[in-house]
């Protein structure tokens, strides 16, 4: 068993008690200093804090209290975070919905988390009133942005509010969507205990201070966009939100004075082939963190050529651990003495206790060999929103979480992920569960049965592959499926290529046997997954 002990350096007093009292302490010393940038508005942390706090206000005089949830369903915007922080203080829990989902899918993840008030932004009006019929459970609905903004006036007429008395650590902050067992998504409850945790935990390997500005790129339904921008915020440093990653935004962005981001290895991918320009602007960085998926080495590699002043950070976490619980240190990314350390995911922060577990015994495994990775640490969700069944598979009765997750550790405490007992597909950082892929595409006629794997992708980490067998007598046209699977699904879950076989291999039960089917594609890259 590895442990660490909970650290960090505070500032002077008590952890926030709720997250947005961490708005509250920089209005309150340094009312004026910049907070928030976004697309080339600022606001004050005086400012911010009186949106916050209006957000709060607007809530609870429509009803919204302890418990509740609103919903938020838009690409990058501050709003996101104001409510976020706003909602929490009066205890209730802001679910932020991945925009890219399939009409389908987002009746089902709105359904699922029940806000009564929606916030939509403009350029998502569309997709909402698309499905609106369906979700007569939502009454009221704010427009974010452009023409039909109506979010100024819902802050504008609001008496600003401070947070709840009653509201406390174990309430339910946040709630974000990642993939389940049944094919469908699940809300994973995030508390303030378990958010202020991974921020205070993060401190020392996001060190921010005086002339640091932090670049928020991530999607904000993601750990690495909303659990990120908590960070920064914590330090009290400006943070750019960025709308969208494009190459054009991030180096605009690196130019312009971020000192600090997170991102995806497939959108370093995308600097490193735009060459030297993009490079040199991403070169500018004191600190690059990245992860949500595995990072090509030869990838890695150019990128820390092409920036040996900045300090690489990779993390591995999950959404149900309110983002990182391992970091692989600067120094050991240009540690020449073990470079095999470089294709680990580091070793477990302040806070954080891991076991490596044989997943049939639920016994720890010899050290060095491995098992299924164990979490425990304050960070930790409360539990999937709806889905006792779920939490109680997931979360063991001693408060460790199952990731699912295989790996090792070595002799100096590193943690290699070697590959996943779940299911799962890692695409440009986004999770992929197959069962959610492959129930869709037994609908389409020309299909008997499906399987969908992980195959391996230099810019992506993984690739989604469907390996079909065709209905008796039709013949699988692959274009075809590919745009069948794009009218029901996000388009990062849709299959980038299809094969097609007679017959799917099998264990003496019955049950497909994945790996199998998975291995020829994996042969000699040097991993797994």
């Amino acid at each position: 068993m590895t442990t660490t002990e909970a650290g960090g350096t505070e500032r002077p007093g008590t952890r926030p008690r709720v997250v947005s009292d961490i708005v509250r302490h920089w209005a309150r010393t340094t009312p004026d200093a910049e907070a928030v940038a976004y697309e080339g508005s600022t606001r004050t942390w005086a400012q911010w804090d009186d949106r916050v706090r209006r957000v709060s206000g607007a809530l609870a005089a429509a009803g919204i209290g302890r418990g509740d949830r609103v919903a938020f369903v838009d690409k990058n915007h501050p709003a996101c975070l104001e409510v976020t922080l706003g909602a929490s203080a009066v205890g209730a829990a802001n679910a932020v919905v991945n925009w890219r989902l399939a009409p389908d899918e987002l009746v089902y993840v709105l359904g699922d988390a029940a806000p009564r008030l929606l916030f939509v932004g403009a350029e998502l009006v569309p997709a909402w009133e698309a499905v609106r019929d369906r979700l007569p459970g939502i009454t009221t609905v704010v427009v974010v942005g452009g023409e039909q903004d109506t979010y100024e006036a819902f802050l504008a007429a609001a008496t600003p509010a401070d947070a709840a008395p009653e509201v406390g650590p174990d309430d339910t902050a946040l709630v974000l969507y990642t993939s389940g067992t049944t094919g469908f998504p699940k809300g994973a409850t995030l508390t303030h205990r378990g958010l202020v945790a991974h921020t205070v935990a993060l401190r020392s390997d996001f060190p921010m201070g005086p002339g640091d500005r932090n670049l928020v790129a991530m999607p904000l339904f993601h750990v690495g966009g909303s659990c990120y921008a908590l960070i920064g915020f914590d330090a009290g440093v400006p943070t750019t939100v960025l709308r969208e990653v494009t190459g054009p935004g991030l180096v605009g962005s690196f130019l312009g004075g971020c000192t600090h981001a997170f991102l995806v290895p497939a959108v370093i991918a995308g600097l490193v082939q735009a060459g030297a320009p993009a490079l040199g602007a991403l070169a500018r960085l004191k600190i690059l963190g990245y992860g949500a998926s595995p990072a090509p080495l030869p990838v890695l590699r150019a990128a820390m050529e092409a920036c040996p002043g900045t300090d690489f950070l990779q993390v591995y976490g999950m959404t149900e651990l309110s983002g990182v619980v391992t970091t692989l240190k600067p120094a050991a990314h240009r540690d020449a003495a073990r470079p095999e350390r470089l294709a680990s995911a580091g070793t477990p922060i302040p806070g954080v206790e891991l076991r490596v577990v044989d997943p049939t015994t639920g016994e720890d495994v010899p050290p060095g060999a491995a098992g299924e990775l164990w979490w425990r640490t304050e960070q930790r969700m409360g539990g999937y929103l709806n889905k006792p069944e779920a939490t109680a598979e997931t979360i063991t009765p001693d408060g460790y979480v199952r990731s699912g997750d295989v790996g090792r550790v070595d002799d100096g405490g590193f943690v290699f992920i070697e590959d996943r007992v779940k299911d799962m597909i890692i695409t440009g950082g986004e999770n992929v569960y197959g069962p959610e892929v492959e129930r869709v595409l037994v609908e389409h006629p020309s299909i008997a049965e499906a399987v969908v794997v992980g195959v391996p992708d230099d810019v992506w980490g993984e690739a989604v592959k469907a390996i079909v067998v065709p209905a008796e007598g039709a013949v699988v046209d692959a274009t075809q499926i590919v745009a069948y699977a794009r009218e029901h699904l996000a388009g990062y879950k849709c299959p980038r290529s299809v094969d097609v076989v007679e017959a799917l291999p099998r264990n003496a039960t019955g049950k497909i046997l994945k790996n199998v089917l998975r291995r020829p594609y994996w042969e000699g890259t040097g991993r797994s997954i």
